[in-house]
């Protein structure tokens, strides 16, 4: 773990982590048999358990590669969901999906924001990455529950506000991404030198990016692709 960080804001975080993993497996058992949960739990806790692994080696920590180390905490989910979206099977499981419960999913982003706030207080995240900053993804996690509630409960906003609602958030998740990316420390980095975003080289915050990021971006995906079905 980061040197001289209080415990809160690391317990913080794996309350973000159980409560991302929680709406995930919820939203896969909802339309979905018992083993294909099983299965998808367990892909998922090998993928955290390697990164615990890894960190804990402090891998990350070397950070003058080329390519950088950290690509190994972001490709493979991107991959996996490319995989999932790109096969039959992987289409007919992200169809199976609520995306009533992957809305509401977003509501770990208000903890998150929370969190990296913290962190910046701490000088391991740079004030760019927070609310204070050029960060404003607490607005979807703010939004979430009345997205969830109105779109797909009370059902009185449209198609159209629901995928206006899921690019702008979209936009604010890139927009953090691109400035973590641009802070951490590699060949790289091009912002942040003073105060690098340090905190996704030790555990367990590199399972933001390696999870909770992934995610998020899953869900956003997810429902695209059923709003543009005209599913809700």
């Amino acid at each position: 773990m980061i040197p001289n960080l209080p415990l809160y804001i690391p317990s913080l975080f794996i309350l973000a982590i159980i409560f991302t993993y929680s709406f995930l497996i919820i939203a896969v058992h909802k339309n979905n048999s018992t083993k294909t949960t099983i299965i998808v739990s367990g892909i998922i806790l090998i993928w955290l358990t390697i990164q615990y692994i890894l960190a804990k080696n402090n891998f990350y920590l070397v950070t003058n590669t080329f390519p950088p180390r950290f690509a190994l905490l972001i490709l493979p989910p991107l991959l996996m969901i490319l995989a999932l979206f790109i096969s039959g099977r992987g289409r007919r499981f992200i169809d199976s999906l609520p995306i009533s419960t992957l809305t509401l999913l977003h509501v770990v982003r208000i903890l998150v924001e929370i969190i990296l706030f913290r962190l910046f207080v701490y000088r391991c995240v740079p004030i760019l990455m927070t609310f204070e900053g050029r960060n404003f993804d607490i607005l979807a996690g703010l939004s979430a529950p009345f997205i969830f509630y109105f779109g797909y409960i009370n059902k009185s906003l449209s198609r159209g506000f629901l995928l206006a609602w899921n690019s702008i958030t979209l936009l604010l998740l890139f927009n953090i991404v691109v400035i973590a990316i641009f802070s951490t420390p590699s060949p790289f980095q091009k912002l942040a030198f003073l105060q690098p975003n340090i905190a996704i080289l030790y555990f367990p915050f590199n399972w933001l990016p390696s999870f909770i990021v992934p995610t998020v971006l899953f869900a956003h995906l997810v429902s695209f692709r059923r709003l543009m079905r005209s599913e809700t």
